[in-house]
C-alpha cells in the first residue's frame, strides 16, 4: 500500500512538472466556462436587422415599421420602395427577414378586406431567422388586432368580446437558402469545416516541434536554410491533402442531397487564404513551442471553442466585444461567414470583403512571425 501511495505522489509530481498541462488542466475549465458563458449570456437573440419593402407608403405602413423598431428582437435596417434590390440589401446588412408590405395595404385593412404580408426568410441560420420571423408576426398581429378591436368597440361591441373577434394578417413565409427546412443543410458544413481546421492545426503542430525533439532540425537546415522553402515544405502536404478533404466534403453534399454550387474563383481564392491562415498558425506554434505535446495542447485550446464563438450558430452581434475580438483572430470565424454567404446564400464576394481581409491579416501576421522565429532558430543552429 505504501508503494501504491508513493506511485500516486510520483504521478502528481510529474503532473505539476508539466507547466503547459497544469495550465490547461486548471485553466481550460475556467477559460471555457467564462468564454461560453459570455457567448450565450443573453439567453435570447435581440436587435436583429430586417429589411422592409414598403410599397404602400401610408401612415399605417409607417406605423407597422415603427412597431418593428420598438421590438426588442428586431429593428428595420433599411426601408425600400420596391423589391428590386431587396435581396442584395439584406445581404449587406445581414438581415434575416425581408418584409413586403403590398400596395393598398392601408385601405385593405381599413375596409376590412383581406390583406397579406409576405416574409422572405433567410433560413441559412435557423436560429436568427426564426426569432426575427416570430417577432415580425407578433408586431403585425398586434397592429391588426388593435385596429379591429377599436373598430368593433366603435360599433358598440364590448371590449372583452371585441378582443376575441379579430382576424390576424395573413402572412406568406418564403424560406430561402435552405432546402425544405433541413437542419442538416445548416449544420453539416459548419461542423466539417471546423474539423478541417482542427486536424490541420494539430498536424502542423508537429511539423517543426518534431524536428526539434528528435534533434533532426540541424540536418534539415543543412539541406536547406531558406526559411521560405522550409515553411513551404512543411505546409505543402497539408495543402495538397486538403484538396482531397474538399472533394470528400463535396461527396457528402451529394450523398445527403444538398449539393453546393460554386460560381467563379472568389470562393476558391478565399478557401486557399483560409488554408494558408490555418497552416501559418500551426507552423508558428510549432516553431515557438519545441515540444510536440505542448504545441498540440496549445493548438487544441485554440481549436476547441472556435465553432462556438465563430458566429455560425449564435450571432457575433449577440456576444460581448472581447469575445468577438477573440473570434476575429480565428480563421474559421471569417471562413464560415464566407461559406454561408457565397455558397448557401449565393452572394457575391463584395458582401464578405471584411471576412476576406480578416483571413488575409491572420495569414500575413502569422507568416511574418513564423519567418522571423524560424530565422532565429536557424541562426542559433548554425552558430
Amino acid at each position: 500500500m505504501k508503494n501504491f501511495w508513493n506511485l500516486i505522489k510520483r504521478e502528481f509530481a510529474l503532473f505539476y512538472q508539466n507547466k503547459v498541462l497544469l495550465i490547461l488542466f486548471l485553466g481550460a475549465p475556467i477559460l471555457y466556462g467564462v468564454l461560453v458563458g459570455n457567448v450565450y449570456k443573453q439567453g435570447k437573440v435581440t436587435h436583429l436587422p430586417i429589411v422592409v419593402v414598403d410599397e404602400d407608403r401610408s401612415p399605417l405602413s409607417r406605423q407597422l415599421i415603427d412597431m418593428f423598431n420598438e421590438s426588442e428582437v428586431i429593428y428595420v435596417s433599411d426601408v425600400l420602395p420596391d423589391a428590386f434590390k431587396a435581396n442584395e440589401t439584406a445581404m449587406k446588412s445581414e438581415a434575416t427577414v425581408v418584409v413586403h408590405i403590398p400596395r393598398g395595404f392601408a385601405s385593405d385593412v381599413n375596409y376590412n378586406r383581406s390583406t397579406e404580408l409576405t416574409l422572405f426568410v433567410n433560413a441559412s441560420n435557423t436560429l436568427t431567422s426564426n426569432y426575427a420571423m416570430m417577432a415580425v408576426n407578433v408586431c403585425a398581429g398586434t397592429l391588426k388586432a388593435g385596429i379591429q378591436i377599436k373598430a368593433q368597440e366603435k360599433k358598440g361591441v364590448p371590449a372583452y368580446i371585441a378582443s376575441q373577434q379579430y382576424e390576424p394578417f395573413k402572412t406568406t413565409i418564403i424560406r430561402q437558402h435552405i432546402r425544405s427546412g433541413n437542419y442538416l443543410y445548416f449544420m453539416l458544413p459548419g461542423v466539417l469545416l471546423t474539423v478541417l481546421q482542427q486536424v490541420m492545426m494539430l498536424g502542423l503542430a508537429l511539423s517543426f516541434a518534431s524536428e526539434f525533439e528528435r534533434g533532426t532540425f540541424k540536418e534539415l537546415v543543412d539541406r536547406s536554410s531558406n526559411v521560405f522553402v522550409l515553411i513551404l515544405i512543411k505546409i505543402m502536404p497539408y495543402l495538397l491533402m486538403s484538396i482531397g478533404i474538399y472533394a470528400l466534403y463535396y461527396g457528402y453534399s451529394v450523398y445527403y442531397r444538398m449539393p453546393l454550387h460554386v460560381e467563379g474563383f472568389a470562393f476558391w481564392g478565399a478557401s486557399i487564404l483560409f488554408l494558408l491562415a490555418v497552416c501559418f498558425i500551426g507552423i508558428l506554434v510549432s516553431i515557438a513551442i519545441p515540444s510536440q505535446l505542448k504545441a498540440t495542447e496549445i493548438l487544441m485550446v485554440i481549436a476547441t471553442p472556435s465553432f462556438i464563438i465563430s458566429g455560425f450558430t449564435w450571432p457575433l452581434s449577440q456576444m460581448p466585444t472581447w469575445v468577438v475580438y477573440i473570434a476575429d483572430m480565428i480563421p474559421l470565424t471569417h471562413y464560415l461567414q464566407i461559406f454561408r454567404t457565397m455558397l448557401i446564400e449565393g452572394g457575391a464576394a463584395e458582401y464578405v470583403r471584411g471576412s476576406i481581409w480578416g483571413l488575409a491579416i491572420i495569414a500575413i501576421v502569422t507568416f511574418v512571425a513564423s519567418v522571423v522565429l524560424l530565422q532565429m532558430k536557424i541562426r542559433k543552429v548554425k552558430s
